[in-house]
């Protein structure tokens, strides 16, 4: 992190005593050079599956920093490709890199778009958002995807209690919440507490029928479960869900 491309921890310790929108904003013009932008063996992983899957027509990645999801949706989807994010300064990178894309500066708690994708994505971007946000925000991916579009995001296999990697997160998410409690804004970027349950629940509650994919690619632990899943939740028709009274 600390490389000549990196930030400088002094850059860091600004960003992270920011707001989320201000701190990605400062951050932006370095974060490709950051462990924060998903890897590329993630994204690859992704489109693998999602290729299978496909093809599909336009697609859509929420939150999408500086655009690391929109080479997944490049190489997925037939038709225009869009990306929402907060941040000005991260959107401006993504520009840049991707001249092809649609790009709009949104909060995905609230998007201003009607229901025109066949294909949502979003990678990284769960822990800024708070458990009781969580179900809104399936909610806004369900409103703004074609019957039968999908929503799609990687999930990392929960590091066991007591491993380093499982330490490590909770060292993370212990400081973090010291710092909201004692600083302001607050800065939401909590990486524990996304359960695989309650995903799935909260997605079928937004109307959508989820399935899990393993990402071969990335490997599978010693007891064969897969290190990392896609969740792939696809729109259903409300109304052929409900109930019929004859």
């Amino acid at each position: 992190m600390f490389t000549p491309e990196g930030p400088s921890f002094r850059e860091l310790a600004v960003q992270a005593l920011s707001s989320v929108e201000h701190g990605y904003d400062l951050l932006a013009p370095k974060f490709d050079h950051t462990p924060f932008r998903t890897p590329e063996s993630v994204l690859d992983a992704t489109a693998a599956v999602l290729a299978g899957l496909g093809p599909f027509g336009r697609g859509l990645d929420l939150c999408c920093g500086t655009g690391a999801g929109l080479d997944v949706l490049g190489q997925v989807c037939r038709e225009r490709i869009t990306g929402v994010d907060i941040s000005a300064g991260m959107l401006e990178v993504a520009a840049g890199a991707h001249p092809e894309a649609d790009l709009l500066r949104g909060d995905v708690r609230a998007l201003p778009l009607g229901a025109d994708y066949d294909l949502a994505v979003s990678f990284g971007a769960f822990g800024h958002f708070l458990p009781r946000e969580r179900p809104n925000l399936y909610a806004q991916a369900y409103a703004v995807l074609r019957p039968g579009g999908r929503f799609a995001f990687p999930v990392a296999a929960p590091a066991r209690p007591g491993s380093p990697g499982h330490l490590a997160l909770l060292g993370f998410d212990t400081a973090m919440r010291i710092r909201n409690a004692l600083w302001r804004p607050p800065f939401v970027m909590y990486y524990r507490g996304f359960g695989l349950a309650d995903m799935r629940r909260e997605l079928a509650t937004a109307g959508f029928a989820v399935e899990l994919y393993a990402l071969e690619a990335l490997g599978r632990r010693p007891d064969g479960s897969p290190r990392a899943r896609l969740v792939v939740a696809t729109k259903q028709d409300r109304e052929a869900l409900q109930p019929q009274v004859s």
